[in-house]
């Protein structure tokens, strides 16, 4: 069975910013077709549950109070990246706006909620490795193959 590296937040931990989760109804749908590797990039980075709302400026990111936190967003990549190769996994479905996971969209970097289009430093990592990354409104996608 392939593996897919996915946000954790998407199969139910308790990982987001606020200690919530985004777990995903189509969940069980893909494990009958795929082996899920569940990782959050932000907590592997060294961010603790809860933590304040981080969004990307430029080529930084900052916590809402104006610290600089990308060596955290930095690290936790390369894990994922890590991760992917010693799995050998192709496959990601990551959360969509987050400022580690984000595929086509994230926060501007105001904390105003406003998207822009862009993507997040672990879906930039892996892409460049040539893994396929995918939202988890890209879901049903991934069921159909």
């Amino acid at each position: 069975m392939e593996k897919i590296l996915i946000s954790a937040c998407l199969v139910g931990d308790k990982v987001r910013y606020d200690g919530q989760n985004n777990r995903s109804p189509l969940i069980e749908q893909l494990l009958e077709k795929y082996e899920l590797v569940p990782f959050c990039p932000e907590v592997e980075g060294g961010l603790s549950i809860p933590r304040l709302p981080n969004e990307i400026k430029g080529e930084k990111v900052y916590n809402k109070k104006g610290v600089d936190v990308t060596h955290a967003f930095i690290n936790g990549a390369e894990k994922a990246l890590n991760l992917c190769s010693y799995l050998n996994i192709r496959i990601a479905i990551l959360k969509e706006k987050s400022p580690s996971c984000g595929t086509h969209q994230i926060y501007d970097g105001s904390f105003t909620s406003r998207l822009i289009n862009g993507e997040g430093i672990t879906t930039k990592k892996l892409k460049e490795k040539g893994i396929s990354v995918y939202s988890e409104d890209e879901i049903p996608l991934l069921l159909q193959k």
